[in-house]
């Protein structure tokens, strides 16, 4: 066995060291295209019916006075609105999120309030006014069934009518639970 002088050591580790580096570099990734945009689900006109609510609002009774504020704001890339509402002295509070179903092509709003209501509403657009209504159980008492309706009307002046009834005979009546003016800030 021949010893190596310290001049031809050092060159043979070299050579072993650098062939080592070498093979442990990974090979430089493929070059890719750019992946494509995602598409935007939610761009159909039926995601659009309700936009003339979009908007921060001040919110009369109809004798004038102040009944509350709004801010109504799109969210989740378009797809659906956020309703954000205080009463006039800030007591009561409320959100709503509504959304556009493009498999039953039906608006629905899910109401939820700071008394601990909920309600479910579901329903359509058409001239210029969206109406949604829903069934509440227990109202005004267990057992009983309210058909709530809330009807959004876009104003020529800019302004939205939000009117609420309800009817505890199966629609055959109404009486009004909100007649409100929503006139931007």
């Amino acid at each position: 066995m021949r010893r190596l002088s310290g001049k031809s050591l050092l060159a043979a580790l070299i050579v072993v060291t650098t062939s080592c580096a070498f093979a442990q570099t990974p090979a430089p990734a493929p070059a890719t295209a750019p992946l494509p945009a995602p598409a935007k689900p939610c761009v159909a006109p039926e995601y659009r019916q309700f936009d003339f609510w979009l908007g921060d609002w001040n919110v009369f009774n109809p004798d004038g006075k102040p009944a509350g504020q709004s801010k109504i704001e799109p969210i989740a890339n378009g797809c659906a609105i956020l309703e954000n509402w205080s009463s006039g002295g800030g007591a009561f509070t409320g959100k709503s999120l509504n959304i556009y179903d493009r498999d039953d092509k039906r608006w629905h709003q899910s109401w939820v309030d700071s008394n601990g209501g909920r309600l479910e509403l579901t329903g359509g657009f058409a001239d210029r006014k969206m109406t949604l209504e829903g069934t509440a159980l227990n109202q005004p008492k267990p057992g009983d069934k309210t058909i709530q309706r809330i009807t959004w009307t876009a104003n020529t002046d800019g302004s939205v009518r939000q009117l609420w009834e309800s009817s505890t005979d199966g629609g055959k009546t109404w009486s009004i639970a909100f007649d409100g003016k929503y006139v931007r800030k």
